[in-house]
């Protein structure tokens, strides 16, 4: 299986419900790198697994719509806390949405699947990985 990986971050703040989380219950900052690995068993014709330059400007576009902001006033996260496992699902949904409707264009169509990683630190990660949808006619 080939892969390629592109990298970029975002910033934003937010709290946890539940004594499990401790002083983070209360409003805190995270920075993220992200981490979003696209994989497929064979190479196009131009001999790549994807453009690296739309890769990376389709995962930009995924994660702008939470830089810097507070994910606790967001409607789409309201009854949710937003760990860094749920984010990296919450990524990866969108970013496969993305390349089935076309995004990456022909070569997004023979990837086999993603794998979405958040950094919280040097030390600490968290992941979500799946098979990516076929794509849409559209696409």
């Amino acid at each position: 299986m080939y892969s390629v990986n592109v990298r970029d971050h975002f910033m934003i703040a937010h709290s946890f419900a539940g004594a499990t989380f401790g002083p983070a219950q209360r409003l805190h900052g995270a920075t993220y790198v992200v981490d979003c690995e696209m994989r497929r068993a064979a190479l196009d014709s131009d001999g790549v697994v994807v453009d690296i330059a739309r890769a990376a400007a389709l995962l930009r576009s995924v994660l702008e719509a939470m830089n810097f902001r507070n994910l606790d006033d967001a409607p789409e996260f309201h009854g949710r806390n937003t760990t860094t496992e749920f984010l990296a699902r919450f990524v990866f949904d969108r970013l496969a949405g993305r390349i089935a409707a076309g995004e990456l264009g022909a070569e997004g169509a023979g990837l086999a699947s993603l794998k979405v990683t958040l950094h919280e630190s040097h030390v600490a990660w968290a992941a979500y990985e799946g098979p990516l949808p076929a794509p849409s006619a559209a696409g």
